[in-house]
């Protein structure tokens, strides 16, 4: 009996090594500029990696909308499950929408961007990334009635320097897209940078494509305009009718204490205590049977999760679940703080405890995993 358990255990396939985060390929993401509708400075990043030569992935392709498909074969002739994996690409931002004689340019907001982070912020603009500034009247013209209002986003103009309509409409057409200024940086454990909501995601999905294969075929989505109403995904799902879906993204983080310095215990997600595993959003309830597969893997793995607070938001999970005759679906978020403005922070644990997640939960998949 001894010798048979040690054959046994002997002709046990080895675990896969986890794959670590890229945080070069983090920098590049965050740094390039993907408003939604118009991600293709992201795109080429992503197709590049994932071209290279010596990459794991195959099958990449570009859809009809522009999101990046990519296929990681699984290790056996039948894999356990077809799983679609998405990070969306896209970013909130500003659209260019007219121009006025002094020079300066109207904007408007492009997904959920809250006027009150807008003003005196620097941006670039266009494909050139010309650099500009978010301006209005300064406090001295203002009377004393605005000086505690929000200034709104049609009472504010982008400045390039230009000095006249026909300067400004040559350096930016109307259509053109503008993005935070904002460097990415590795912090004390942390990092911080713009649109990091989702370039994170994306990062983890590069990095469970390198960290494969598993006895699931792996499909991955790249997807677009998921600030805009979760387009990139719902056709994504259409197109490879996954037996499983998981959208990565990234959560807000109300973790902070109030005014007073009290500490926050009734935070939604917090900083440092792992990926946030949603039961429930405003638009998705979330397979129980992922969310069993997921704690259980975090548990034997020793690996932190927390469960995100049901409530408002969404992800590219509520579109993909909705696609065709329907598909079981997870979000799994990294929680950072600031999210849609012009900089976001996350804790480098939370993003690499996220990615040996996902890689642990795709390493150890059985047909089991969605019995009913």
């Amino acid at each position: 009996m001894a010798k048979a358990a040690a054959a046994s255990k002997a002709a046990a396939p080895a675990a896969l090594p986890a794959p670590t985060i890229d945080w070069e390929q983090v920098r590049a993401l965050s740094n390039a500029t993907a408003v939604s509708g118009d991600e293709g400075a992201v795109r080429r990043l992503v197709l590049g990696w994932l071209r290279a030569p010596g990459a794991a992935a195959r099958d990449v392709t570009v859809d009809a909308l522009g999101s990046v498909l990519a296929v990681l074969p699984a290790t056996g002739r039948r894999p356990a499950a077809r799983v679609l994996i998405a990070a969306h690409m896209d970013e909130v931002g500003l659209m260019i929408v007219d121009h006025d004689s002094d020079g300066s340019l109207r904007f408007e907001t492009v997904g959920g961007l809250s006027e009150r982070v807008l003003l005196g912020k620097p941006v670039l603009v266009g494909p050139q990334r010309l650099p500009g500034i978010i301006g209005a009247a300064p406090r001295h013209l203002l009377g004393a009635d605005r000086l505690t209002q929000v200034v709104k986003a049609n009472a504010m103009r982008i400045d390039l320097g230009a000095t006249n309509a026909e300067a400004a409409r040559r350096l930016a057409p109307v259509g053109e897209r503008a993005a935070f200024a904002t460097e990415f940086a590795m912090l004390a454990g942390a990092v911080r940078g713009k649109a990091l909501d989702d370039r994170l995601g994306c990062a983890i999905l590069l990095a469970l494509l390198r960290g494969g294969p598993y006895p699931v075929e792996l499909r991955a989505a790249f997807t677009v305009q998921e600030e805009v109403g979760l387009r990139g995904a719902r056709v994504a799902s259409y197109r490879v009718a996954p037996d499983a879906a998981f959208a990565l993204d990234s959560t807000p983080a109300a973790d902070l204490p109030d005014s007073r310095g009290r500490e926050n215990t009734h935070y939604n997600t917090r900083l440092g205590a792992g990926p946030a595993l949603y039961v429930a959003d405003g638009r998705t309830i979330s397979d129980r049977r992922l969310v069993t597969h997921l704690t259980r893997t975090a548990q034997a793995a020793g690996l932190p999760y927390q469960i995100r607070q049901p409530g408002g938001g969404s992800t590219d999970a509520a579109a993909m679940q909705q696609a065709a005759a329907g598909v079981p679906v997870l979000a799994v978020s990294v929680p950072g703080r600031y999210a849609h403005s012009p900089a976001m922070l996350a804790r480098t644990a939370d993003v690499e405890h996220t990615l040996r997640l996902m890689h642990a939960a795709l390493a150890g998949w059985t047909p089991k995993v969605l019995k009913p």
